[in-house]
């Protein structure tokens, strides 16, 4: 009989990996007991991640959701660990110093165990405060390597990785293998490595089903000597998600191992709360293709959980690409054809940008900034465009030291528009902020909570806590999951009635009323619209969302008010930024061709002045 491996329940990247949220706190106390039962478990991810703040986002808070979520696993000896960014906290910008400090004690005094901390880009200065301020608050340090595939993320470098993080003080090592495309063979060779220099140290591999590699790969980790595998469960397994618990318990078995044995009953009884969480609200974020495995995500090493995200982009896109081709009697593109292109044009964009490990957030800039460039060069317009300012900051090493070297085009475009590029400690950039929220919460009269820990959620969601503190996130919540629940129980017959669409002919944009089977049309109020192919055309420069401008009485302009040269008449929203459109021509508002809020794409028809 081999040596023995322990098993780790993600539940919260399970949904995270599906879907947007989390079970509230009501359902995870519900269904901790059931997890306990199965008997199999040595460790359970809580929380972290993405977790507290989704916990804002849908009106609670998420201190006491983690406090009443550990308590159960503690008592049962089960530890509890959780996903830390580094730099970043537990959101998707860097945080200061005197916060990430804070984190550490609130988590440990909340029930969290062991923090898994990682830095996007491998850059282990940022991760080298977290192991620090980890261990001085009582917490277990298990530091990450983001595991990618490119020619200069080799067994080598991940091994000389994990090594210096041991030296700074690392309890254990996680191989983060969070788009699933670690290549079995090499991911032992890395575990066996360390194993050799360190035979003390705790290894945990966390994998993600998608390309298909990781059941093999769980394989090889465990031979080279790992010690605790990340699972997920039905109904989330396998797909954007995890390998299945029953799947890895019965292969390492069945090679030896001594696994801890399953209390199916009890398997079940979580299987069958997970689905009545996601009857209850959860499925509504969750994409039935994200349930799906992929073997496209090799080439561009994408992570699985980004497929949901990355699909609704493609739909909004490709809408904004076939409307430029309609105008110019070019053929329409297929979803199936801008997904490849996409794929194609990360493989191109990922190693010029400095080939950073393709997680949280980079993996998001990577992708971005690959489809702006599709978008642009499918409009006849050259590569590298439009870079946003986090993607700048990622470029110029704001946020750390990038792996490999940018190309030369990039330098030179940097170059040209005057920035520049810092080599420093990325935490520099970031002063200390916990007074100045200190002092937000006395003006409030907000109490900073137990253990300092409301000022700790303050601190590092300033925006999301303000909207729970004031109820709009639950608000804003309730109507979303009202809307997404009348749309999924809409009858067939909601299809019938008459609905405004905008059409296209030949090139030209029309908004008109469409009816289908016996319904009647509205009848057209007095002083309706004029058609969209009255006067002169006023078209959008660029791509973005219309909003229409506001007179002086906060009223906004409407069909039959008179405009002057030069006049504003409506914004087009662009990357964060608001662009006035300028009448270039007096006269009177015919028709506007685009409902406020909608996205537009250049040279769009945004309204017409007879």
């Amino acid at each position: 009989m081999k040596r023995e491996v322990k098993f780790s329940l993600v539940f919260r990247d399970m949904w995270q990996s599906a879907g947007k949220y989390v079970p509230r706190v009501d359902q995870l106390v519900k269904v901790a007991p059931a997890i306990i039962e199965m008997g199999c478990f040595a460790r359970v991810e809580t929380n972290g991640g993405g977790f507290e703040q989704v916990n804002l986002l849908f009106g609670e808070n998420p201190n006491k959701a983690v406090r009443e979520w550990t308590k159960p696993f503690h008592e049962a000896g089960i530890q509890t660990h959780m996903l830390d960014r580094a730099l970043n906290g537990l959101r998707m910008s860097p945080v200061p110093a005197d916060v990430r400090k804070l984190f550490y004690k609130v988590k440990k005094a909340q029930g969290t165990d062991i923090t898994r901390t990682f830095c996007g880009l491998n850059d282990v200065r940022n991760i080298a405060p977290s192991i620090t301020y980890a261990k001085e608050a009582g917490m277990i340090s298990q530091c990450s390597l983001c595991i990618t595939h490119s020619p200069i993320h080799t067994v080598e470098y991940y091994t000389n990785m994990a090594l210096e993080l041991i030296k700074l003080g690392a309890d254990e090592i996680c191989i983060k293998d969070m788009a699933g495309i670690g290549r079995p063979v090499s991911l032992g060779k890395i575990v066996a490595n360390i194993k050799a220099a360190h035979p003390e140290i705790p290894i945990q591999y966390h994998s993600h089903a998608g390309p298909g590699f990781n059941m093999a790969s769980i394989l090889e980790v465990c031979e080279a000597g790992c010690d605790y595998i990340d699972v997920g469960m039905e109904p989330l397994s396998w797909g954007t998600g995890h390998a299945d618990l029953l799947s890895v318990q019965a292969m390492l078995k069945d090679a030896g191992y001594q696994v801890p044995e399953i209390n199916m009953e009890a398997y079940m009884k979580v299987r069958g709360m997970i689905q009545e969480f996601m009857d209850d609200f959860l499925g509504l974020y969750i994409s039935p293709k994200n349930r799906l495995m992929n073997s496209l995500l090799i080439a561009p090493g994408l992570p699985g959980g980004m497929m949901g995200s990355l699909m609704a982009d493609l739909e909004s896109n490709l809408e904004s690409i076939n409307k430029y081709k309609a105008k110019r009697n070019l053929p329409f593109m297929t979803q199936d054809q801008l997904l490849i292109k996409l794929f194609d044009e990360v493989a191109y964009v990922w190693p010029r940008v400095g080939y950073p490990p393709l997680v949280t957030p980079f993996s998001q800039y990577v992708k971005n900034l690959a489809m702006m460039n599709v978008m642009a060069m499918e409009k006849g317009k050259e590569r590298w465009g439009m870079i946003a300012d986090d993607i700048w900051d990622m470029i110029l090493g704001k946020a750390g030291r990038l792996p490999g070297k940018l190309a030369p085009e990039i330098v030179e475009k940097a170059e040209r528009e005057g920035r520049k590029f810092f080599e420093g400690d990325p935490q520099n950039n970031y002063p200390d902020a916990l007074d100045k929220y200190r002092k937000l919460m006395k003006e409030n009269k907000w109490e900073v909570g137990q253990d300092d820990e409301e000022l700790f959620e303050y601190a590092m969601h300033p925006a999301q806590y303000e909207a729970y503190k004031s109820g709009k996130a639950k608000e804003d919540f309730l109507a979303d999951v009202a809307k997404r629940r009348a749309e999924k129980d809409k009858s067939p017959t909601e299809d019938a009635k008459p609905k405004m669409l905008t059409v296209q002919v030949d090139g030209q944009a029309y908004r008109v009323t469409v009816a289908y089977g016996d319904a009647e049309l509205p009848v057209a109020p007095a002083g309706a619209a004029a058609p969209a192919g009255e006067g002169k055309e006023v078209l959008s420069p660029l791509e973005g969302k219309f909003f229409l401008v506001k007179n002086a009485q906060e009223t906004a302009l409407k069909v039959g008010d008179a405009v002057k040269e030069g006049d504003v008449i409506c914004y087009v929203e662009a990357m964060k930024t608001y662009n006035a459109i300028r009448a270039e021509f007096g006269g009177t508002v015919t028709a506007i061709c685009v409902n406020p809020g909608d996205a537009v794409s250049e040279d769009d028809i945004l309204m017409k002045i007879g």
